[in-house]
């Protein structure tokens, strides 16, 4: 007998009242919640959580956020979102999508995805940005729970990231993982076994002049480039969680202006 599966939807919405950034429209659903910290001057704050703790094969969770004209919107999570070991059916879908209107801003920061061994999970990411709007955007991966012992050798993981301006596509990624990812992660033209992961990308008028201060945070396991103007890309590799923040928390308070969420300090 198919097991109840867990679905979570939420929708948020920043728009400005004089010179803040404040909730628009909220709706949700589900097992996906927000919670707005009180107002800053960075802009509007929203920290979503997952209810049901945690995704497995079968559940469905999407997010839908749009930054109004000259609004920004900072999104993170209460904690790390963690994928289980999947029973035989359709993998766990997590679906994210985000406008961003004229000289408004997304900056898009989870906490990290652990895949536990046998994990299934399909994820997608897809923002579309006005002409001149900004976005930032972080998304940390962790291998299995190495602190436990934890090796993936067998899972399921499809991820794809696409960043559109004014309709014309400007940064596409793709990752297929599938069988051991252990053993594929272990290979010298992989990850040399490294089994922490995190994508940053920046899209942004002042793109061009953060490569070189980038560059200059990154661990020697990560490269940056700008894959083309106003578009800057890195990927970090780490053997473990705790290092890949070590070194994430200073390149977000580089390139989002400001201390990383505190839920990444707890």
């Amino acid at each position: 007998m198919p097991q109840p599966r867990a679905l979570g939807d939420l929708s948020v919405t920043s728009k400005t009242y004089g010179d803040a950034s404040v909730l628009g429209d909220l709706y949700q659903s589900g097992c996906l919640k927000a919670l707005f910290p009180r107002a800053n001057a960075t802009g509007l704050t929203g920290v979503f959580l997952n209810t049901s703790g945690g995704m497995t094969g079968g559940d469905r969770l999407t997010l839908h956020a749009t930054a109004e004209a000259n609004s920004r919107l900072i999104l993170t999570s209460q904690a790390a979102e963690r994928v289980y070991l999947a029973q035989p059916g359709p993998p766990a879908q997590l679906t994210t999508t985000l406008r961003v209107a004229d000289a408004a801003r997304i900056d898009w920061l989870p906490q990290e995805t652990i895949l536990f061994n046998g994990a299934a999970l399909r994820r997608r990411l897809e923002v579309d940005l006005a002409p001149d709007a900004a976005f930032f955007g972080v998304e940390p991966l962790v291998f299995g729970r190495v602190s436990m012992g934890e090796t993936l050798t067998k899972g399921q993981f499809a991820d794809n990231i696409t960043i559109r301006r004014d309709g014309v596509p400007i940064f596409a990624d793709a990752v297929r993982l599938s069988g051991d990812i252990a053993g594929q992660m272990s290979g010298p033209a992989t990850a040399a076994g490294q089994f922490a992961m995190a994508s940053l990308i920046y899209a942004a008028a002042d793109a061009d002049a953060l490569l070189k201060p980038l560059r200059a945070l990154l661990p020697a396991t990560a490269g940056a480039s700008l894959i083309r103007p106003g578009v800057l890309y890195a990927r970090i590799l780490a053997p473990d969680s705790y290092i890949l923040r070590q070194s994430l928390v200073p390149i977000i308070a580089r390139l989002h202006g400001a201390a990383p969420p505190k839920t990444w300090m707890l």
